[in-house]
């Protein structure tokens, strides 16, 4: 996710050329290579924002387990110190709205991920600087997440904000919110849990909006439909501070029946 709120991670062969010297790894049996919903991209962080990096990542971040990885479901009372509802935000970008809905929902656990370590080293900083704590990161590709780290019924929410619309219809392929990765979603949340999703794309809105209706786990709700365990005030981005003008947002919600 850029930092405009969209979703734009980096293609497999940053992480497998180890860019970056503190999560190179030995290469690993591959399995066959599936459709991702990210760009290529390289990014670099400010010597201050290494520094953050290298005091607190040990502490708040990990690196999302793949295929390769034997499946490993995360321990997130041993992780954050407590027992607590999890929220899980896929593509959080640079945080801005990451850090703004945990500072907002201290009783949640947020567990962000993104692919870009240039995102999750602005928003580790802010971590750092705010003094919340109640977010922890993961650097790698969400549904790697979902599908090797996270057990059935473990989320109270999911939240996927802009991500890449994929614009061209040959690329749609790799847009992120596809049936498969939808009904995941769904396995993963507990009984009354949410997936909240936005876009400024029509055309994506439109196909999360029939992917969503067609799971058969999912019931659409309103944002403002009573009792919901996370909130649904997200954050206006800089990105839509600027195109005020220009597209409109659709936001949709499901709660797991």
């Amino acid at each position: 996710m850029s930092d405009d709120g969209s979703m734009r991670m980096p293609g497999p062969s940053d992480v497998e050329q180890g860019v970056d010297r503190d999560t190179a790894q030995a290469p690993a049996v591959h399995h066959p290579r599936r459709v991702t919903s990210f760009r290529a991209r390289r990014s670099t962080i400010s010597d201050r924002q290494q520094a953050v990096w290298e005091a607190r990542w040990p502490e708040l971040g990990l690196l999302a387990r793949t295929g390769d990885d034997p499946p490993v479901p995360l321990d997130t009372d041993a992780w954050f110190g407590r027992h607590a509802p999890l929220v899980l935000e896929i593509g959080c970008g640079t945080g801005t709205s990451t850090l703004a809905m945990a500072q907002a929902e201290p009783h949640l656990d947020v567990v962000a991920v993104e692919v870009y370590k240039r995102g999750l080293a602005q928003l580790l900083s802010a971590i750092d600087r705010e003094g919340v704590g109640n977010i922890r990161l993961i650097r790698g590709d969400g549904v790697d997440v979902l599908t090797h780290m996270l057990a059935p019924g473990s989320l109270t929410g999911v939240r996927v904000f802009f991500p890449d619309p994929w614009p061209k219809a040959r690329h749609h392929k790799r847009r992120l919110l596809q049936p498969d990765t939808v009904a995941l979603i769904a396995d993963r949340l507990r009984p009354g849990g949410v997936l909240h999703a936005a876009t400024d794309h029509q055309g994506y809105a439109e196909q999360i909006a029939e992917v969503g209706d067609a799971e058969p786990r999912l019931t659409r709700i309103e944002l403002d439909a009573p009792g919901l365990p996370i909130s649904t005030a997200r954050p206006e981005t800089k990105y839509e501070r600027k195109a005020l003008a220009g597209p409109i947002v659709t936001e949709l919600l499901w709660a797991k029946s």
